[in-house]
């Protein structure tokens, strides 16, 4: 079976990026959620309902890093099977790694908001029990999106596509969708329904460790799933960092944007495709290192100009579609409008992906050259870039339009 990350013509790879791209669209749905539940996030002291925004669709987008990249690797190179039932033990320790690490993620971005927070968000140690509590319960049903992961895997395999262009840019698009829903729900639940609603969140966090205690036992001795654990937790520290980071970044973005809503309605899904790029980068990189196909070392970026250059075509195609989509949402499509909100957009975009294709091809080639297994780091840790180079790119176009130079 050939799939396009082995060899495929030019234009089937930048087809196969472009559908997986326009899952993206969908990205406009938390987009508009989160512009229209704004009130729900001033609630939070500090506003650090908004601000931990990002971490919960990093959080996520490790997870589904982690999963998507060793499972397309893993099914190019036959060490897994394409189905749920009689696979081998390789494939349920990664599943229960990844429900692991879920609540490590959790807990790690959680704690170190309180330090960003402090410095800059304006909360106290008095608010880390509702951050705690708020992040847990919203990862803790995310946790049903692992099962999606892998059917998504699974199916675009089967029926020959490439898993390392596709899995994860539909997985990251469908996760953002849900994981917002889950984070505003669990949002309202906890401000808006007393002590009821706050007991709720705290149960489903209680479930997920409940789940944990249940099947770790028996892994502990298990040499695949610590090193799966103890690679992730060494890119989870990493990215744990940034994205409180970028946390900050979107305050600041509030400011230049001011009421126009069509930034926080777009702003999800330019996430979502700035990671996608850095996903397909890094993951088809990461499947020719395997194979022998790419040299270990980053003047080898030329020999994968093919996969970059259409995934970044494709990028710039659904920046202008998501920008217009999101003009109409918000009924603000006067010629002047379209052409400030493209072209910020288009200048953010031109940032964006060179910033992010250099992460996401030099953490595969380093990765590889320490010697450690790339589908643990490259995916998360570009995920984590990718919010934080989206939302300073974005910025950055947004004070140049301001100063009048967009």
């Amino acid at each position: 079976m050939t799939h396009a990350g082995s060899g495929a013509s030019f234009s089937r790879t930048l087809r196969e990026t472009l559908t997986a791209y326009a899952f993206n669209i969908g990205g406009l749905a938390a987009g508009f959620l989160i512009a229209s539940q704004l009130g729900v996030f001033s609630r939070s002291n500090g506003q650090w309902a908004l601000a931990l925004y990002p971490a919960v669709i990093a959080a996520q987008g490790i997870i589904q890093g982690l999963l998507s990249g060793r499972l397309s690797t893993a099914l190019h190179l036959g060490i897994i099977y394409p189905r749920f039932s009689s696979n081998n033990k390789s494939f349920y320790r990664l599943i229960e790694a990844a429900i692991v690490l879920t609540l490590v993620t959790s807990v790690a971005m959680s704690a170190i908001s309180l330090v960003f927070g402090n410095l800059f968000w304006g909360i106290t140690f008095a608010d880390f029990p509702a951050i705690l509590s708020v992040m847990v319960a919203t990862m803790a049903i995310g946790l049903v999106l692992l099962v999606v992961t892998v059917q998504v895997a699974f199916a675009s395999f089967t029926w020959g596509l490439d898993p390392d262009i596709v899995v994860y840019p539909v997985m990251s698009t469908l996760a953002t969708i849900f994981i917002t829903f889950c984070y505003v729900g669990t949002l309202n639940l906890f401000f808006f329904y007393n002590d009821i609603g706050k007991w709720t969140v705290v149960l489903l966090g209680l479930a997920h460790v409940l789940l944990i205690a249940y099947f770790l036992p028996k892994n502990l001795g298990d040499s695949d799933f610590k090193k799966t654990i103890k690679e992730s937790l060494a890119a989870l520290m990493i990215v744990a960092i940034i994205v409180n980071l970028t946390g900050t970044i979107l305050r600041n973005i509030g400011h230049y944007a001011n009421e126009r809503r069509e930034f926080y309605t777009v702003y999800p899904a330019l996430i979502g495709l700035v990671s996608d790029v850095g996903s397909v980068v890094g993951s088809t990189a990461t499947t020719k290192l395997a194979l022998g196909m790419l040299k270990p070392k980053f003047a080898s970026i030329a020999s994968h100009a093919k996969n970059i250059l259409s995934a970044w075509i494709a990028s710039l195609v659904m920046f202008a579609l998501l920008g217009f989509l999101a003009l109409i949402i918000h009924g603000n499509l006067s010629p002047a409008a379209f052409y400030n909100h493209i072209s910020i957009l288009l200048v953010a975009n031109v940032l964006a992906i060179t910033l992010i294709v250099i992460v996401s091809f030099s953490v595969s080639i380093l990765t590889f050259q320490k010697g450690l297994d790339p589908g643990n780091f490259v995916i998360p840790i570009e995920n984590a870039f990718a919010a934080s180079i989206t939302s300073v790119a974005l910025l950055a176009a947004l004070v140049l339009s301001n100063l009048g130079l967009v």
